[in-house]
């Protein structure tokens, strides 16, 4: 599974932090909802579609929340520039 795109709501702490990730499997988009960091409580949709995977994406960054797209890591991790 490869994750394309990552979302936060930019707020810190179990309580009130919010992410929301796009992930494409083979043909099949998934979209995680998750509240609470990585030990928090997850919500997965699964989409036959990256359109309709969007769509759901797109509802769930609606609201008050101030979201904030955080970009995805490279395959092996980071490499420092020079």
């Amino acid at each position: 599974m490869e994750q394309r795109r990552h979302w936060w709501n930019g707020k810190w702490g179990r309580l009130a932090r919010r992410d929301v990730f796009l992930r494409v499997d083979g043909d099949r988009w998934h979209v995680e909802q998750r509240a609470g960091g990585a030990e928090g409580v997850s919500r997965f949709y699964e989409h036959a579609s990256v359109e309709e995977a969007e769509d759901t994406v797109r509802a769930l960054l609606d609201g008050t929340d101030t979201w904030r797209e955080l970009s995805p890591r490279p395959p092996g991790g980071w490499a420092p520039t020079v």
